[in-house]
């Protein structure tokens, strides 16, 4: 018997299901209709529950066992029985029938949260966060921690990464950023705006994302773009990445940036190497390496001056009324610096005090500090502290996010990383490729696409995020590139 043939075709069944189970949560979230909300959320734990039993399936664990003592592998084989290995050993530890009904469970919360958002009934999502909170603190204990629960959870998302550690990131970073919004807030010049008021289309909109992601190497042939409540990417498996994105009639940037950034997740998974396909390698090395190619080219690529250099006209013929707005007026407008409610729109300034309020929070609830049903309340107070804005309703408060009703606890903490990947990563890329500026102004950005698949698209999962920022960058993770960057910038732009 090859071993390493039945290994490698055991985790093309599960990759076969995984996709089909990716298709389901995709349509679940753009096309489902509300009727089939519930005989859906029976498929998906009835899958669910088969992929994870072949995860954590015995023959598996041999297969492992004597690959793990090979010497001959290739880097790539070696790196699946690892990343594979681990992953096994972590989900042994959760019984099949507990998965699948946390599957369940998480599947009726998302509907429900859907619907309590709409209403801003925060009473009507309480029993499914908490039924989710109880899953999560499980999981946990079966996974099992040194420190805190929390540690557990994380380590789904950001291998090698603890709470103690990110409290290390999370206290410098807030020492830096908060005295610096108070200087744009007081010292500086806020861009001009008014000239972004005004009723535009949502299909007009969609055209315009549709050439921006086409322009920044987005290949329609394996994706597509639909509607979502809440964007996001979805990997149906090989060729077929899709992307989904919420525009709003009264801000012609907000879609246009979401689609940017669910472009930069889809453009990593795009350039993932074939052969790491259905290995347990095809996807990013973390969240938070993930969150940082779709940061950089929302907001490194699509704020910078040269972007709207090039996108002006673009901008200008689906929206006749900026013909006559230049693009360093649109530049500094896409760049507001403004305390505000909802995280997905938040600007690069205060962005990762969303998810320090967010990790406070949420490691709160795993470690029983906090209670589901004081959340609101405790939301409102730890906004006025990290933003000095409150929201007036849950569905702008405890209700924005669907991560929670999906039971992703220890997601959010990646968000913050991968701003601060995205801003060391960058400027390695400008440091190496020439002239990048100059090839956005005229609406290249193929030279950088072609460096990010090189340094870090291909690998998938083969490097652990640190190690990965390092054979990037030659520097282990720093967080003084994203202060530097964003220092530098909103001086210029807020004059400083």
């Amino acid at each position: 018997m090859d071993i390493l043939a039945a290994y490698k075709e055991h985790l093309r069944e599960i990759g076969k299901l995984s996709s089909a189970l990716s298709l389901l949560h995709w349509d679940q979230r753009t096309q489902l209709p509300n009727g089939g909300q519930e005989t859906r959320a029976e498929v998906v734990g009835k899958l669910t529950k088969m992929v994870f039993e072949l995860s954590i399936a015995d023959k598996l664990g041999r297969y492992l066992e004597e690959l793990e003592k090979r010497e001959d592998l290739s880097e790539e084989e070696s790196a699946s029985v690892r990343v594979v290995g681990k992953a096994y050993r972590r989900n042994k530890a959760i019984p099949p029938d507990f998965y699948e009904r946390f599957a369940i469970a998480a599947s009726k919360a998302e509907t429900t949260w859907e619907k309590a958002k709409e209403r801003s009934d925060f009473l009507l999502f309480r029993p499914h966060l908490e039924e989710m909170v109880e899953y999560a603190r499980q999981f946990a204990e079966y996974y099992g921690y040194k420190e805190s629960p929390y540690d557990a959870l994380i380590e789904e998302y950001e291998p090698g990464m603890t709470s103690r550690e990110l409290r290390a990131v999370i206290e410098p970073l807030r020492q830096e950023l908060v005295p610096f919004i108070k200087r744009l807030q007081e010292e500086g010049t806020p861009p001009e705006t008014d000239f972004l008021r005004g009723t535009f289309s949502k299909e007009e909109q969609r055209s315009l994302s549709l050439q921006a992601l086409r322009t920044i190497g987005y290949d329609f042939d394996a994706g597509r773009l639909d509607p979502a409540v809440h964007p996001f990417t979805s990997s149906i498996g090989p060729g077929d990445v899709r992307v989904t994105t919420r525009f709003l009639v009264d801000d012609p940037l907000s879609g246009l940036f979401s689609s940017l950034h669910e472009g930069g997740h889809a453009l990593y998974d795009q350039g993932i190497a074939p052969k790491l396909r259905w290995t347990g390698l095809d996807e990013g090395a973390s969240y938070g390496i993930h969150e940082s190619q779709s940061r950089m080219w929302e907001n490194l690529v699509g704020r910078s001056l040269p972007f709207w250099t090039f996108f002006q006209p673009t901008f200008a013929s689906t929206f006749p009324a900026f013909s006559g707005i230049s693009a360093e007026a649109l530049y500094r407008a896409a760049n507001v610096v403004e305390p505000s409610l909802i995280r997905v729109e938040a600007d690069e300034v205060t962005y990762n005090l969303h998810i320090m309020l967010r990790f406070e929070l949420e490691e709160g609830l795993i470690t029983g500090k906090i209670a589901a049903g004081d959340l609101p309340e405790l939301w409102r107070d730890a906004m006025d502290r990290y933003l000095g804005v409150v929201p007036e309703k849950d569905a702008d408060g405890a209700l924005q996010d669907v991560h929670w009703s999906s039971g992703l606890f220890g997601y959010f903490p990646s968000y913050m990383l991968g701003n601060l990947y995205s801003s060391q990563i960058f400027a390695c890329a400008q440091k190496e490729v020439p002239d990048l500026d100059t090839h956005f102004a005229r609406g290249d950005f193929a030279p950088l696409l072609t460096w990010l698949r090189e340094r870090v698209h291909r690998f998938g999962m083969i490097y652990e995020p640190k190690d990965l920022v390092k054979r990037i960058t030659g520097e282990d993770p720093d967080a003084s590139y994203f202060v530097r960057y964003i220092e530098e910038k909103y001086s210029q732009i807020y004059k400083l």
